[in-house]
């Protein structure tokens, strides 16, 4: 690994030269940096805006799933098993399914053997439990906190093996060559530095990790955490391909702290009230749409594990029936929504919890979790003291005060497309966790997790066997960079003289606010439209809105810009699904199509026009480029599960001979 200063014109550079750049400090990026150094590579720099501060670090629930294959007991399932009910999720290449069961035994494995505290009995059976769109008892968890325990014990073992780290280094373009086929390379800007014209970084790079996580900075109602921005905007600018850009995940969390109001938060009956803007006129708005108190604390209930808004769980009052009352209370009426702990399910005036009253499976559920006390406090605190402690480290006492709720974004199931080894089709580049859009339209609770681990070992042992030459001779790179070296360095001048750095937050709002009106749980044709166009013209003149005068302005700038083409590409994807007739499904209703209208949803039974995954647009992949200010739009049909030949002298012969490792 080598490093010096170069001159280009005004500005002067930090040059690193080596074999693998890994961007991030998630619990994928983490692991392809640990991966690598075990497989030999030790030529790599882990390059992080600021360390633990995407979600793997700063998110969680009830109690994070992480999704396996299952461990214990007389549970039967199999590897094939697995990958057939992550591809039952829909959109998702079977051969990238069979990867992520295949992978998920190693990957869950390594976790444990690194400290992370998955539960087992005293035979060492990991237990495990149902979660969402899981028909098996494949899900596990460490408690609330599942994904931090990953990243703080990958984070040890990144400086036990003294992994370099370039803390505060924002990655803001990468290097392509002129047709845009391949990556050679990164440009950072160096967070800590005070100078704007020494604070540019290049690397140097044969192949780019990119773990920089889920778009969270996009949407106005948002519970991914306040420092994970995302930055799948610059691959898209560098000619990567997105796909499923249109399957993001919605459910219900707390505003105050953002935090998941799922499992136990659910589970134990709260009570949901709204006011209005005022704080006045409270209200029991979800008594008005259901027909008694058994079917509304069955609803309620199910949110726990039906914690996603999922458009097919509305009809029959639905757990995700819930989901669309709040939205619509919060949305359209302007009202304020807020879970009570305090205080049962308010039924015709009576504060009463009502045991004989619940359904089978939620008594059941309840009475053997040991939790049919009187309040919702009690019963969370029986169940799952952990949750209560969680929300008050974070100042909130859910004995004595409610919790604003709102419908948030939550996770992106689209991302960036790759293969088997988690190569993007912009070779070199290696987009790993949530960025990488692997997870299709369903996906069960907690696979994400497993995705990300299995996906960046897998691009470690890639890098490792395939791409673990030199990188480009330092002269032939910097004439590669030249152009693209130029055109940062203009922008750059371009805001740091343009006095206009109090424009800044105006531009994300407006791209937070469309995101949120246009692109959230409903998606109206006419509505999407203009979002489109709108979206369209705050990027032609992006770079007049947004000013520095600062290096940390001028990164901010660069990310803002990431994050209007990443917007742009969401809701184009959105518009072209909606043309093209597609439906409701997965965490979002389609109106505006003739067919299709929002349903009135004061009726019993609702028409929500859903998804049958038989037209073009549905069953196969939506895949969107952006190339010379224009985006491409095409699909791609979904691939099936792979049969393999498992007769074990031709794998071990494949093996030994290095033939195994293809794209």
């Amino acid at each position: 690994m080598e490093s010096e200063s170069i001159s280009v014109g005004r500005y002067t550079f930090r040059l690193y030269s080596l074999n693998t750049l890994i961007i991030g400090s998630g619990a994928a990026s983490l692991n392809a940096a640990v991966s690598l150094h075990s497989m030999g590579q030790k030529d790599i720099i882990l390059a992080t805006s600021r360390w633990g501060a995407g979600t793997s670090n700063n998110a969680g629930s009830d109690k994070q799933t992480y999704y396996k294959l299952s461990l214990c007991g007389d549970e039967s399932d199999s590897v094939r098993a697995m990958a057939q009910d992550l591809f039952r999720g829909r959109c998702m290449h079977g051969d990238i399914a069979l990867c992520e069961a295949q992978g998920s035994v190693q990957a869950f494995m390594k976790l444990v053997d690194m400290g992370v505290p998955f539960p087992h009995d005293k035979y060492g059976s990991w237990a495990g439990y149902k979660t969402d769109n899981d028909p098996r008892s494949r899900a596990t968890s460490a408690g609330p906190y599942t994904s931090k325990m990953m990243f703080t014990s990958l984070s040890e073992e990144v400086k036990r093996k003294k992994i370099r780290v370039l803390d505060n280094h924002q990655v803001i373009e990468l290097l392509t060559d002129k047709n845009k086929t391949r990556v050679f390379g990164a440009i950072a800007i160096d967070l800590q530095i005070k100078d704007p014209l020494k604070a540019f970084v290049l690397f140097n790079a044969m192949n780019i990790i990119l773990g920089t996580g889920g778009p969270g900075d996009i949407y106005a109602e948002s519970v991914y955490p306040l420092s994970q921005t995302g930055s799948i905007g610059m691959a898209f600018r560098a000619g990567a391909t997105g796909q499923n850009l249109t399957e993001s995940q919605f459910g219900l969390a707390s505003l105050k702290f953002r935090w998941n109001l799922s499992g136990s938060y659910q589970q134990v009956i709260p009570r949901y009230y709204s006011v209005d803007s005022k704080g006045k006129n409270e209200k029991e708005f979800l008594n008005d749409y259901f027909p008694d108190y058994t079917t509304l604390t069955k609803a309620i209930f199910l949110k726990g594990y039906q914690w996603p808004f999922d458009t097919s769980k509305i009809e029959r009052f639905g757990s995700s029936l819930i989901d669309l009352l709040v939205f619509k209370e919060r949305a359209e009426k302007g009202r304020r929504v807020f879970i009570d702990f305090r205080r049962n399910v308010l039924w015709k005036g009576k504060d009463n919890f009502l045991p004989d009253k619940l359904d089978h499976e939620v008594y059941s559920y309840l009475f053997n979790s040991g939790s049919l006390q009187s309040t919702p406090f009690e019963r969370l605190r029986a169940m799952n003291y952990p949750a209560v402690e969680l929300y008050s480290h974070n100042g909130i006492d859910l004995s004595s005060e409610p919790i604003e709720t709102g419908i948030c974004a939550q996770h992106n199931n689209g991302g960036l497309k790759g293969n088997i080894w988690w190569e993007s089709d912009l070779r070199h580049l290696f987009p790993v966790g949530e960025v990488n859009g692997s997870h299709g339209v369903y996906r069960p609770g907690g696979s994400a997790l497993n995705s990300g681990q299995v996906g960046s070992a897998r691009a470690a042992e890639f890098i490792s066997r395939r791409y673990n030459e030199p990188e480009q001779e330092r002269d032939s790179f910097l004439t590669a960079s030249r152009d693209i070296v130029s055109s940062v360095l203009e922008l750059s001048d371009y805001w740091l003289s343009s006095g206009k750095q109090n424009l800044n937050y105006m531009a994300l709002f407006e791209i937070r606010q469309r995101m949120s009106s246009a692109g959230s749980i409903i998606r109206d044709r006419k509505k999407i439209s203009k979002a489109v166009a709108d979206a369209f013209s705050l990027l032609k003149n992006i770079k007049e809105k947004t000013g520095a005068s600062s290096v940390e302005e001028l990164a901010e700038c660069f990310r803002i810009s990431d994050n209007c083409i990443t917007h742009l590409l969401y809701l184009e994807a959105i518009r072209s699904y909606i043309d093209k007739k597609g439906r409701s499904r997965g965490s979002y209703i389609v109106t505006g199509n003739k067919e299709t209208t929002l349903p009135d949803i004061s009726v019993a039974d609702l028409d929500i026009y859903l998804c049958r995954f038989n037209r073009e647009v549905e069953n196969k992949i939506l895949e969107l480029k952006f190339r010379k200010e224009k985006i491409i739009i095409d699909t791609c049909e979904v691939q099936e599960i792979p049969s393999q030949n498992l007769w074990f002298e031709r794998v071990w012969k494949d093996y030994i001979e290095d033939n195994y490792i293809e794209s």
